[in-house]
C-alpha cells in the first residue's frame, strides 16, 4: 500500500484540487490518503474529510515536521508519499516521483521542481541547503528543500522520524544518506504557491535559514564525530 501524507495549514483554497487530482491519478493503485490539519483556522480539515481523506486534526499549529510525523505514524503503507497541500492540479504528475521507489531503484526520491515562475527571495536558503548537504554528504542535491518525497517506510523508521522546524528536509536527506539509503532526485513539473518579496515572505525565509543553518551545524558535527577521518 502507498500512504499519501499531506500536511496542511489554512489550505482550504487549494486542498480540494490537490486531493481530487491525487485520487484520480492513483485510482489504479492501492493507496490511502491522510491529511494532517495542522491547527488550521479555515475549512481545510472539513473539505479533506468530505473528499474521503483520513483527517488527523491537531488543535494548534505545530509545524510541518511534527504534522508529518503524526501522519506517517498513523499510516499503513510500506511506501510513503509526502505531498504539500497547495500543489493543486499539478500533482497529476506525481507518479514520476513514485516510480524509482516502486521499481526498487531508490529508497528515497525527491522532486526536482521546474524553474519557479517568479523570484521569491535571493536564493540564500536554497544555496545554504545545497552547499550544506554537499559538506555533510559529498553529494550535490539540486532541490534540497523540496517537500515532495517518496520513500520506503524503512527510511522513516531508520532516521527516527522527521525533525521539527524548517530543517526537516535537509536533515531527512543527510540522515538517509548516512544510513546507506539510495537517494535520487526526479525532475518533475510540479508547481505550488510561491512566497513573494514582501515582509511575510522575507520573515518566512529568515526562519527557514535559521532552522536549516542550525540543523546543518548539528548534523555536520554529529556525523564528523561518528566517522572521524572517514567523514563523507
Amino acid at each position: 500500500m502507498i500512504s499519501v501524507v499531506i500536511p496542511a495549514y489554512n489550505e482550504a483554497e487549494r486542498i480540494e484540487s490537490t486531493i481530487s487530482t491525487l485520487q484520480h491519478v492513483l485510482l489504479d493503485m492501492n493507496f490511502e490518503l491522510i491529511v494532517v490539519d495542522d491547527g488550521s483556522k479555515d475549512e481545510t480539515g472539513s473539505i479533506a474529510a468530505k473528499l474521503g481523506a483520513k483527517v488527523i486534526q491537531l488543535p494548534v499549529n505545530r509545524g510541518k515536521g511534527t504534522a508529518m510525523n503524526q501522519g506517517v505514524r498513523s499510516a499503513k503503507g510500506e511506501i510513503i508519499l509526502l505531498v504539500d497541500a497547495d500543489l493543486g492540479e499539478s500533482v497529476a504528475v506525481i507518479k514520476s516521483l513514485l516510480d524509482p521507489v516502486l521499481k526498487d531503484e531508490a529508497d528515497l526520491s525527491i522532486a526536482h521542481f521546474s524553474q519557479v515562475r517568479r523570484k521569491g527571495g535571493f536564493g540564500l536558503v536554497k544555496g545554504l541547503s545545497h552547499h550544506g548537504l554537499y559538506l555533510c554528504t559529498g553529494n550535490r542535491y539540486y532541490s534540497p528543500i523540496s517537500g515532495q518525497r517518496a520513500m520506503r517506510r524503512q527510511v522513516f523508521e531508520s532516521i527516527g522520524g522527521f525533525r521539527p522546524g524548517w530543517g526537516m528536509e535537509v536533515a531527512m536527506t543527510i540522515d538517509a544518506y548516512h544510513r546507506g539509503f539510495r537517494i535520487v532526485e526526479v525532475p518533475i513539473a510540479l508547481t505550488h504557491r510561491e512566497t513573494g518579496r514582501n515582509w511575510a515572505g522575507f520573515l518566512h525565509r529568515s526562519e527557514q535559514f535559521r532552522d536549516i543553518f542550525t540543523t546543518l551545524i548539528q548534523l555536520y558535527w554529529q556525523y564528523r564525530l561518528q566517522k572521524g577521518g572517514n567523514f563523507r
